[in-house]
């Protein structure tokens, strides 16, 4: 249920869905003989659609979350960790379903450095943490398309650990766990997106378990000011959304229990 209700209110709420909203709230003020409001709301519609694909507002608000948790310097000795578990989001399983093989998407560097990290620890296991998580539409899980790529790159099968059930963090946390309880003492690299780690070890934390991060695919620069003109005003807005839905996934699931603190450290 919370699967369901979180991302039917994220279609409402995210930028683009805002934006439509907002030319809604226009229209019925104008069929209601309230233009003054209408003339306010279509402002500061235009003052939004401004700031989200004209500026770097969405870098900004990506940037503490990508600088809360650093890489080690140094990978960790072999005999220090039990193995790697990345989480889904790497491949466009809508294409891939279709076309087969692997297609990376936005966020596809969380499998090729989880592939790099298999190749530095031959003898750990890679659990890949994501099930077929579309409310819209037929795509395949990351699990499952992880299985031929891994393959195709000479990773045993037996070395990767497909956990194709979860749908969210939450559950990234929650299944892994019951899979990282088989294997023997020692840390886990997590590996996904910077943006997205602090609520990730937030849900691991709340399970019992103290990932080491492995964050990757970066947005921002980390050392970024405000800065107003873009050459492509629908990248800045993808960054915009990115910000807005994890800033918002994190005051949900510390409401929630699903984490422990708002912004983990």
């Amino acid at each position: 249920m919370f699967y369901y209700l979180s991302k039917t209110m994220w279609l409402l709420i995210q930028p683009v869905g805002l934006i439509c909203l907002i030319f809604a709230g226009i229209i019925l003020l104008l069929l209601f003989k309230r233009p003054r409001i209408a003339a306010w709301l279509a402002f500061l519609g235009l003052c939004f659609a401004l700031v989200a694909t004209q500026t770097n507002a969405g870098r900004l608000l990506l940037q503490p979350l990508e600088n809360r948790f650093a890489r080690p310097d140094t990978p960790p000795a072999s005999d220090e960790i039990a193995g790697i578990v990345v989480l889904g989001g790497a491949f466009d399983g809508h294409v891939t379903r279709i076309r087969g093989g692997f297609e990376l998407g936005a966020s596809g560097d969380r499998m090729v450095e989880a592939l790099r990290l298999a190749r530095l620890y031959p003898d750990k296991p890679v659990i890949v943490s994501g099930g077929e998580a579309s409310l819209i539409g037929q795509t395949e899980g990351d699990a499952a398309i992880a299985s031929r790529f891994f393959a195709s790159f000479g990773i045993p099968s037996e070395r990767v650990v497909l956990e194709d059930k979860s749908l969210n963090t939450h559950e990234n946390a929650v299944l892994s766990k019951a899979v990282m309880e088989r294997y023997g003492e020692g840390d886990w690299l997590l590996v996904t997106s910077a943006f997205h780690m602090p609520r990730s070890i937030g849900a691991f934390r709340v399970q019992g378990i103290e990932p080491v991060p492995w964050p990757v695919d970066y947005k921002t620069a980390g050392t970024e000011s405000f800065a107003v003109g873009r050459d492509d005003p629908t990248e800045a807005l993808v960054e915009t959304n990115l910000a807005i839905r994890e800033w918002i996934g994190l005051a949900v699931y510390a409401a929630t229990g699903r984490i422990s603190d708002f912004f983990p450290r």
